[in-house]
């Protein structure tokens, strides 16, 4: 795939000038981010797929490659799992789910590319394998106390979890003994992302994700009369930050990724340029649809 010679602009979305001014009065730019979010998600499922054994990747090791990849794909899956639900103007509460997903893979993705180091790659690895092995201790002690015998599912869990052992490359001691897993606040400090940063997509983002108060108030109940609740239907649209934040996120992940298995970075300057020229775009949009927003209150 080569996709530093493909014409990326040619491709970019257009739009009509009837619609650009509708959105300009409105100041509801979300027709225009759907159409910018469904090309960078299609966009960042195009650079997952460049193959490790292209001639323009440095030496990387396979696991190491597929872990960058693999959160690439998740990234464009995720985003184009949002543009279905979001296209039906409905299910707001739950592509805010996936857009708080969406922005940790993007990070995680950034500081795995800046990190570029085989203990980075490991950590992330044990990180999630952890947590398999203590679910299979808990199954080998289950069938410990039955004299050995064992359950289908029990068996089936544990070639499961020996499959995703096998194929990170780590042993159970290297898993055991690797280094913890930087937490998302931290991995936000090293890539030099600010505090509200941090708050506005990991804490705000988890009442999403755990269903807190605030959640239900926005997303699942209505108060019409200051003391009663009711259940709330499933009217809620997608709004533009989130289109707006998993836009920026996802070009950075890209271009760290490219930036980090190219071996000649000269070869991908085009696509580069590309990228911040549609991260520029979407700056515009989102200065066009909060600036108002930012004006002193009177």
């Amino acid at each position: 795939m080569n996709i530093a010679n493909d014409d990326l602009s040619s491709k970019y979305p257009t739009f009509s000038a009837e619609l650009i001014e509708k959105c300009t009065q409105s100041r509801d730019f979300r027709p225009i981010l759907f159409e910018w979010y469904k090309f960078v998600g299609l966009l960042c499922n195009k650079v997952s797929c460049i193959s490790l054994d292209s001639p323009a990747i440095r030496k990387i090791s396979p696991v190491h490659y597929a872990v960058l990849i693999g959160l690439l794909n998740r990234c464009s899956r995720l985003m184009l799992s949002t543009i279905r639900l979001s296209s039906t103007r409905k299910y707001g509460e739950t592509t805010q789910l996936l857009s708080r997903s969406i922005a940790e893979t993007a990070v995680k993705t950034q500081w795995l590319c800046r990190k570029h180091n085989h203990d980075s790659i490991a950590r992330y690895l044990a990180d999630g394998l952890k947590k398999d092995l203590i679910l299979k201790k808990q199954v080998e002690k289950n069938i410990e106390n039955r004299d050995g015998s064992v359950l289908v599912i029990e068996q089936r869990m544990l070639d499961s979890i020996q499959n995703c052992i096998s194929l990170s490359g780590l042993s159970e001691h290297d898993i055991d003994n690797a280094k913890r897993f930087p937490d998302f606040a931290q991995i936000c400090k090293d890539l030099e992302y600010n505090d509200t940063f941090y708050t506005a997509i990991q804490r705000m983002g988890s009442h999403a994700v755990h269903g807190t108060w605030s959640d239900l108030v926005f997303n699942y109940l209505i108060n019409d009369d200051g003391q009663r609740f009711y259940p709330r239907d499933h009217e809620i649209e997608t709004r533009d930050a989130q289109y707006i934040v998993s836009i920026h996120l996802v070009l950075a992940a890209m271009e760290q990724f490219l930036r980090y298995v190219v071996s000649d970075v000269s070869e991908i300057n085009e696509i580069i340029s590309k990228i911040n020229e549609i991260d520029e775009k979407i700056t515009e949009i989102q200065h066009l649809a909060w600036d108002a927003d930012f004006s002193n209150y009177s």
